[in-house]
């Protein structure tokens, strides 16, 4: 099993830092409670930002050239060139507590995305697909907080995370983008944290950052555990898999729900960190809305 120490890439001191995406050379990503999506050039050290109108969680590009994003109320289209937000679909109007918290596409473009309690006490939170402008409610079982999901490279699989119940399941995608039955996957149950964001590497591999672990671990097909990686931080919250090697990994953190000594005893948390990968990133497909 392979060990690394994850090194310090970029200050932020998000108050909870998500949704990395690599794309053309740049990296994306979020700070849900800050309202924010950044945009970081590592090449340059370049960085961009924009105030979104809601909580933000994901961004993902689409296939008309601008991007899409998860906001509180729905997915929205995001035109980085004017900062304008268009909304494509509201989610949960009867549920103002509830927010967009991750999301996938799958080779298709369609996009997987969850909600969630912001207040992370009631099992409101569904996953639904986005599917050429039409949403649609998947039978994955409700849940407070919905993570991942994460993609198979071929297509296949869809893999879910229930962050409070530490517990992460595999579900069939048919051709239709109908998601199957719960199979179990992991189940976490010792001193590692809470399951947060997850994706899935060009061979299938599932990186898992931990909330509260002080780490992000990849598992192969299997369920067992190939690599671990440390942090200084305890709020590993997502990572991306990019780099001009397409082996350079990039993880968000939090600062969410420190207290005061806890953050004097982590001064980075909140940031950017990296750290190098055996497996480069599965293929990326743009949303087709």
């Amino acid at each position: 099993m392979a060990v690394i120490n994850a090194r310090h890439a970029l200050s932020i001191g998000a108050e909870l830092g998500e949704g990395p995406l690599w794309l053309d050379g740049d990296l994306w990503f979020v700070d849900i409670k800050g309202r924010r999506i950044y945009h970081y050039t590592p090449a340059t050290g370049a960085l961009a930002q924009w105030e979104a109108p809601e909580y933000v969680g994901w961004v993902l590009p689409s296939n008309v050239g601008d991007l899409i994003v998860g906001l509180q109320s729905g997915p929205h289209r995001f035109a980085p060139g004017t900062g304008a937000f268009t909304c494509i679909a509201s989610i949960d109007p009867a549920l103002p507590a509830n927010r967009l918290n991750d999301a996938a596409t799958d080779l298709s473009g369609r996009v997987y995305f969850g909600t969630m309690d912001n207040r992370e006490s009631a099992a409101t939170g569904h996953v639904y697909v986005l599917d050429q402008g039409a949403v649609t409610q998947t039978a994955i079982e409700p849940c407070v907080i919905t993570n991942g999901p994460a993609i198979t490279p071929d297509g296949a699989c869809l893999y879910h995370v229930d962050t409070l119940a530490r517990r992460v399941t595999r579900h069939a995608i048919a051709p239709d983008g109908r998601v199957g039955a719960a199979e179990p996957f992991l189940h976490f149950t010792g001193d590692e944290g809470h399951p947060d964001g997850a994706i899935c590497d060009a061979e299938g591999g599932v990186w898992i950052a931990f909330y509260g672990g002080w780490a992000a671990r990849r598992y192969d097909a299997a369920g067992q555990m190939t690599d671990i990686v440390r942090f200084p931080v305890a709020n590993v919250t997502k990572i991306a898999i990019g780099g001009a090697d397409r082996h350079t990994a990039f993880a968000t953190t939090a600062r969410q729900g420190l207290s005061a000594e806890a953050l004097a005893q982590q001064p980075l948390a909140g940031d950017v960190f990296t750290f190098p990968v055996a497996v480069p990133a599965a293929s990326l497909t743009a949303a087709n809305t």
